[in-house]
């Protein structure tokens, strides 16, 4: 999508062995898949007409068809309704547009951005989950009678009565070992190999760390931004207290 957000939600699935993961954009065809995610975005109707435009509505039901799965995460679980209503312009000028009537939900835009850290498990094999929300959107209606997470004190998102959608407020929902291979099993993997995610950002992190320290003379630059001892360890204390944040 043009106006995609929180594309890291993805990264899990995009390292997986097991996985075949394409980000499919414009001018290129829709390719046959066990699974269809809707991302999220930060203009849902926008992206939602650009879908339109590119022919993915019909691509969906035909998808849906042929025993395919489908997720739509935060904007893309919103697009999943019945409609979409702006009522304030938070994204655009104020207005409605019908959703894909995937899910029977109905979302209302408001100004106040639900931001949390949420924890809870998948309806799915109760697989436990350690995510984030961040949205302006309320969701309503009878397909939240059927919840893909349960947290300490609600539910969150939808799953289709047929079991072949699922929808989420949830971002992060790869990130745990155990729900990724719950989410995985469920879109038509039977065999699911142990990939530790978290794991692997970890090594990442310690490969660049260790190429900074390899390649940059360090002490040449605390030279050249005039930093002392004291400051030098004052900038290490605050590095280290934003990675534990």
């Amino acid at each position: 999508m043009p106006r995609i957000s929180n594309h890291t939600d993805f990264d899990p699935l995009r390292l997986h062995p097991q996985v075949n993961f394409q980000y499919i954009g414009p001018d290129r065809d829709i390719p046959a898949a066990d699974l269809i995610i809707l991302p999220g975005s930060k203009s849902v109707r926008a992206d939602l007409a650009w879908l339109r435009a590119n022919g993915w509505e019909q691509a969906l039901q035909r998808h849906l068809r042929y025993g395919g799965k489908v997720i739509g995460i935060c904007g893309g679980f919103q697009m999943l309704g019945q409609h979409i209503h702006d009522p304030f312009g938070l994204e655009g000028g104020a207005g409605s547009a019908p959703g894909l009537q995937l899910l029977e939900i109905v979302t209302t835009l408001e100004p106040e951005k639900q931001l949390r850290r949420v924890d809870g498990v998948l309806t799915l094999e109760n697989a436990p989950v350690t995510g984030y929300e961040i949205h302006h959107g309320i969701t309503h209606g009878p397909g939240l009678e059927r919840p893909l997470i349960k947290l300490s004190d609600r539910c969150d998102g939808a799953i289709s009565k047929d079991g072949k959608i699922l929808g989420s407020y949830f971002h992060g929902l790869f990130d745990s070992t155990t729900a990724c291979q719950a989410l995985l099993r469920w879109a038509g993997l039977r065999a699911v190999q142990h990939f530790d995610y978290a794991q692997q950002r970890e090594q990442g992190i310690d490969f660049v760390a260790n190429a900074v320290e390899q390649h940059l003379d360090i002490q040449r630059i605390n030279a050249l931004l005039g930093l002392t001892p004291a400051k030098e360890l004052q900038v290490q204390e605050n590095k280290q207290l934003l990675i534990e944040n």
